[in-house]
């Protein structure tokens, strides 16, 4: 959420950074709705200061006898407390309509974001690995003969209808140690501290993270009210919500793998075969609360964490930022590392790693207390490392060979057993 102040303070400035993001200028609309917010506030403050006034004189009205002034300041008395009443929950609803206002609005992006319209303006910053050259027509992940016994769409359309998977076998074995061997290698070696956490959430904790109000239709609410995360940055980063933390217990690092859940509105027609975009799939989220002065250098940290993971299973991917047109609507600036993916032969993403500054913390009053210093709101972080469904569709795409078995990473031996491949029929070995 913005600063109405710094708004107030710079206008123009603000306009011009929220047309880098494609928008027209809003500082109008908000002063207005910010200037009307305050005088109701300060006539209530009046009508207080009238009614206290007020209320000292009745007193001495009545110690001298003036019945008549004893009842007109009684009667002034009660008019002043009621218009007070009034102008208050006048103020509080311009309050809320301000702040509603400024929740829908997308965060600044950094100056050093390149412009564009949409991805067509994303700029790619480096690559790592080579494609492998296949003496055969590489299969997507749901056609290889080693996956294709373990992929099973049938079953969960059964189950629960489109974009969902049941899977079996050598596959889902493989699944889950991919998602163990992340979590292993943020902890062990990155210092990533692991956490567990629910999946349903209150609705403040949506709002902490941006999900709500603009994005409702992405996500699954309960009957009840409970929302379920599209992502574990929900719970991680709204694990700070309304805390002053002490300065030198930052940056906190953390890390959980979760199930997620997403609606995919707005995504009809688009990769509906295979496991790329389901509605129910495990990630393994990375997010960092820190001072806003280190958020860059953090950016650039949690970027490293989520490439290491593809290098140590041997994926090739590049990594690009987002120009001003594609970046979420959190985010001051973000790092899209793309899989190299065979079967497709393209390469995807598979993990966004995004700072946004003190977007969400003013969203959910999250602080930090410099030393001494007054409290100020902290900067977070948050990115995929990885998409665990995604990574799997990778190492099954590039480990895929002509006799339609599937070699598996090095990397992921300890978490299966010693085992090394797919058979074509399915079998892992």
């Amino acid at each position: 959420m913005h600063d109405i102040r710094f708004i107030r303070e710079n206008p123009v400035a603000f306009d011009a950074a929220l047309a880098r993001r494609g928008l027209a200028g809003m500082s109008a609309e908000l002063l207005a709705m910010d200037e009307a917010r305050r005088a109701k506030i300060l006539a209530a403050e009046t009508a207080a200061a009238a009614q206290n006034a007020a209320s000292k004189d009745v007193g001495a009205a009545k110690a001298r006898g003036d019945d008549a002034e004893f009842e007109r300041l009684r009667a002034l008395v009660a008019e002043k407390k009621a218009e007070g009443a009034r102008l208050t929950e006048e103020a509080g609803a311009e309050d809320a309509r301000l702040r509603d206002a400024l929740m829908r609005i997308p965060n600044i992006a950094l100056d050093e974001v390149p412009e564009g319209p949409d991805e067509s303006g994303n700029v790619e910053i480096r690559r790592w690995g080579t494609p492998r050259d296949m003496a055969f027509k590489p299969l997507e992940h749901f056609d290889i003969p080693a996956a294709k016994g373990g992929l099973d769409f049938a079953t969960a359309a059964k189950l629960s209808g489109s974009r969902f998977v049941v899977l079996r076998g050598a596959v889902a074995r493989v699944h889950r140690a991919l998602a163990q061997f992340m979590i292993d290698l943020h902890t062990a070696e990155h210092g990533l501290a692991e956490t567990w956490t629910p999946v349903l959430v209150k609705e403040e904790a949506m709002y902490g993270t941006n999900q709500l109000p603009k994005f409702a239709e992405d996500s699954y609410q309960t009957t009840n009210g409970w929302w379920l995360i599209p992502t574990s940055e929900v719970t991680l980063t709204n694990s700070v919500a309304g805390d002053i933390l002490d300065e030198g217990a930052l940056p906190l690092r953390m890390t959980a793998h979760t199930h997620c859940f997403r609606s995919e509105a707005g995504s009809a027609g688009k990769d509906t075969t295979g496991m790329l975009r389901q509605h129910q799939f495990e990630k393994v989220e990375m997010v960092t609360i820190c001072t806003p002065e280190t958020a860059l250098a953090e950016h650039e940290r949690m970027t490293k964490c989520a490439e290491a993971v593809l290098e140590r299973l041997g994926l090739p991917y590049r990594t690009i930022v987002l120009c001003t047109g594609d970046m979420g609507f959190g985010s001051q600036k973000t790092h899209d590392l793309e899989v190299w993916l065979p079967g497709q032969n393209t390469y995807r993403e598979i993990s966004s790693c995004s700072t946004c500054g003190q977007f969400q913390a003013r969203r959910m009053n999250a602080r930090y207390r410099p030393a001494g210093g007054k409290p100020e709101f902290v900067a977070t972080l948050n990115g995929s490392g990885l998409a665990v469904g995604r990574c799997l569709i990778a190492v099954l795409e590039n480990g895929q060979q002509a006799d339609g078995s599937i070699e598996l990473p090095a990397a992921l031996v300890p978490w299966l057993g010693g085992k090394r491949r797919i058979t074509a029929e399915g079998v892992l070995v």
